[in-house]
């Protein structure tokens, strides 16, 4: 179990290319990751902005008509993943979740970011760098534990030994397996499509590109699904009732 968590906390140290630090106090920060993230939550902001600041009851058109069907998707992932019981107060993290890595997925597939130079290393999507996957599958495994525990407190421990009480330390290895499957699965996929895309367009500058791009784009969509579904999936998991 210990090995997991520190395999979890090393794999924050791999790196692929180079990369622009930020030195804060003792602490080497990649800077390149902050300041797409900040993009991306800008972009996230000012569209929310943008869509509610003026709401209609019904709006025919415009951004609001984007933002409630992003709403009541997170809304029916949230239910069928969680249950009606207790899905409604998972909606803002689920929401959060899936929008930050769909528009950091989306970012990093239409925007030229190599043609902005900085002083060392290259921009690229968030979720192109391991440290920023890790964080959010850890963060949805502190979400499903804090799920557990306010619903059944203490009595969440019982599912470790459910069915039976050999099964407890596969019962333990499968959370700590779980947070890694999340980071490597979404680093990995994002990772492969961008390299993908930048041989293409060394080789192929014009044409072949394009259609691979857009594949790109279905992909990094498909990915932000999978990963919120998961975690929704957990979350409910941690909640539901063992009879």
């Amino acid at each position: 179990m210990l090995s997991e968590v520190n395999l979890l906390f090393d794999s924050a140290e791999v790196s692929v290319g180079q990369h622009y630090y930020w030195e804060i106090g003792s602490y080497s920060i990649h800077g390149q990751v902050l300041m797409v993230s900040w993009f991306v939550f800008a972009i996230i902001a000012s569209i929310s902005f943008l869509a509610n600041n003026q709401l209609k009851p019904i709006p025919e058109e415009g951004l609001q008509n984007l933002t409630e069907f992003f709403t009541e998707f997170i809304r029916d992932l949230a239910k069928t993943q969680i249950g009606e019981e207790d899905y409604e107060k998972w909606v803002p993290f689920l929401g959060t979740i899936f929008l930050f890595i769909f528009v950091s997925n989306w970012s990093g597939a239409l925007i030229p970011w190599h043609v902005i130079e900085i002083p060392n290393g290259e921009l690229a999507a968030p979720t192109n760098d391991i440290n920023t996957t890790v964080a959010l599958a850890l963060l949805t495994s502190i979400a499903y534990f804090y799920a557990g525990l306010s619903k059944k407190g203490l009595g969440y421990f019982k599912r470790y030994i459910s069915p039976a009480a050999f099964l407890l330390p596969i019962n333990v290895l499968e959370d700590f397996t779980k947070p890694l499957s999340l980071s490597f699965r979404l680093f990995g996929n994002i990772l492969a499509d961008e390299l993908v895309v930048a041989v293409l367009v060394a080789l192929v500058p014009l044409i072949v590109p394009i259609p691979i791009m857009l594949l790109g784009l279905f992909t990094s969509g498909i990915q932000a699904l999978v990963f919120a579904t998961l975690a929704g999936a957990y979350i409910g998991e941690a909640v539901e009732d063992h009879h």
